[in-house]
């Protein structure tokens, strides 16, 4: 069971996509935007945004709006991207090395300390510089590194057994892509990304019209 957050996780899924499209008009040199103007970019009523950003705070100004520097550096707080976060990726496959290989991470202050896998044709070969270890030698890595972020990107079976590993070593964030859900103390936040899920999801959309017109 993970720990209980303040604000509806609903809320803090949607500030992603607000820092996105801050980042847009920012990079478009859009210095000021209404609630309203939000709304037709992201798709979220203007109520809707208004609610979300009075949960941390009050940024915008009757008849002005919000000054978009000032709202991308006050979203970038709330998420946290005021530091940096080491990680270790544990499996070296294609979703491990995707993830390695994203360069947008390391922009955001997620910074990949180590690469680990069992299997030996990976192990040795380096990713954007690092090397792929052997995922034997991740207990004594972690004893000497601080790392913030473990992500699991091996087998169901495996992922308990890696989960279990970071815990031991204090790591308090687990980013989990394998399909099953793990078992950690309450002080751990985990991080599912079901992949199948989401593109059963997806499959339920494409049908969804069928459905309910065949009742």
């Amino acid at each position: 069971m993970n720990k209980k957050t303040m604000i509806s996780m609903a809320v803090i899924r949607r500030l992603p996509k607000y820092l996105r499209y801050l980042g847009e008009l920012l990079n478009n040199d859009i210095t000021r935007i209404s609630s309203k103007e939000l709304s037709e970019r992201t798709g979220f009523t203007a109520s809707q945004i208004r609610q979300d950003l009075n949960c941390f705070g009050d940024f915008g100004q009757q008849g002005y709006g919000y000054n978009v520097r000032e709202l991308y550096d006050q979203i970038s707080k709330i998420l946290g991207l005021n530091r940096s976060y080491t990680t270790v990726i544990i499996g070296a496959g294609n979703i491990g090395q995707a993830i390695a290989n994203y360069t947008n991470f390391e922009k955001l202050g997620f910074v990949l300390k180590g690469m680990f896998d069992k299997n030996p044709k990976l192990i040795g070969i380096k990713i954007r510089d690092l090397e792929v270890r052997d995922v034997e030698e991740l207990p004594d890595f972690l004893e000497n590194n601080k790392i913030d972020i473990g992500i699991i990107c091996v087998p169901k079976k495996q992922a308990q057994g890696i989960a279990d590993i970071f815990v031991k070593n204090g790591i308090k964030a687990i980013w989990n892509f394998a399909p099953t859900d793990l078992t950690v103390p309450d002080d751990v936040i985990v991080e599912n990304v079901h992949l199948s899920e989401s593109l059963l999801t997806l499959s339920y959309r494409l049908n969804e019209d069928k459905l309910f017109k065949d009742k």
